[in-house]
């Protein structure tokens, strides 16, 4: 078995670490970099430089934090009171310029939670008590209100803006510019100021590599399911039983039940039968 040395921790002259602040092996905190005393870095986690951690946050394994990004700084919101409330980010992940994101609130679970691989570009937002997923990209200046929960290996366009408590699901896309005011299915895709559906992320499905028969199940499932007859409860329940061996479509049942809120809606058969 192979066994790494240990390294220790590289931190630039100017740069300011708190007593109580821990650093795993390899850590490397450039210039100006400023880290509280509540903070935890991964092995291997890169603080390029100009970069302020703080509150009880704790940031994975190598991973990489550009200039001017902000972590761990308090919910902007009225109910927080003052609390220790945390922010965890996963391993592997591109955090660029001037992303923030926030602590979450004692009036929730008390935690953001970022996953694995994920990559945020320039000015991007988590919002208090967001749970992000694994390899989840955000395109700039793509914003989470409060609350929201994002699925594995979504995918946000530019100057996305969700409202607080939406859930995305895994798989989706939203495209650029778009305002999401509603849950969206898992490998749906998202379009709009107020955004609609306007069929599913039928690339991103490929890309992970499902095969034509799940994907053309799933595609089939959309279609009754936004546009068959009756009400859209019943239409659930036709789908849930006529698409019962199809995992994939298994899994969007699953989270329109779950749903607490408004969903997202197709805007046309047409946009459904579009090769996206």
């Amino acid at each position: 078995m192979n066994v790494q040395p240990m390294t220790t921790p590289s931190i630039d002259p100017s740069a300011k670490v708190e007593a109580g602040a821990v650093l795993g092996n390899g850590v490397q905190i450039g210039p100006f970099c400023t880290v509280g005393p509540h903070v935890t870095l991964g092995d291997g986690c890169r603080l390029v430089a100009h970069v302020n951690v703080t509150g009880h946050t704790t940031i994975g394994a190598r991973t990489v934090v550009h200039p001017f990004a902000s972590l761990g700084s308090p919910p902007q919101s009225f109910s927080y009171r003052g609390g220790p409330t945390r922010l965890t980010i996963g391993a592997d992940c591109d955090i660029r310029e001037h992303v923030t994101m926030n602590t979450g609130t004692e009036d929730d679970h008390g935690l953001t939670q970022v996953g694995d691989k994920c990559f945020f570009m320039v000015g991007s937002h988590v919002g208090h008590d967001c749970t992000v997923g694994n390899n989840v990209v955000f395109a700039n200046n793509t914003m989470l209100g409060g609350h929201v929960t994002v699925g594995d290996k979504v995918v946000f366009g530019g100057n996305v803006a969700v409202r607080q408590f939406v859930r995305i699901g895994e798989g989706a896309m939203i495209v650029g510019l778009s305002g999401v005011r509603a849950d969206v299915i898992p490998f749906g895709m998202a379009q709009g100021p107020l955004a609609f559906l306007v069929g599913l992320n039928v690339i991103g499905m490929r890309r992970r590599g499902l095969s034509k028969a799940e994907i053309h199940g799933v595609r089939s499932a959309y279609r009754d399911l936004f546009f068959g007859d009756g009400g859209f409860r019943d239409r659930i329940e036709a789908v849930a039983t006529d698409y019962g061996s199809n995992a994939l479509v298994a899994r969007i049942v699953e989270f329109i039940r779950a749903g607490k809120r408004p969903f997202t809606m197709a805007i046309n058969r047409a946009e459904a039968d579009t090769d996206q």
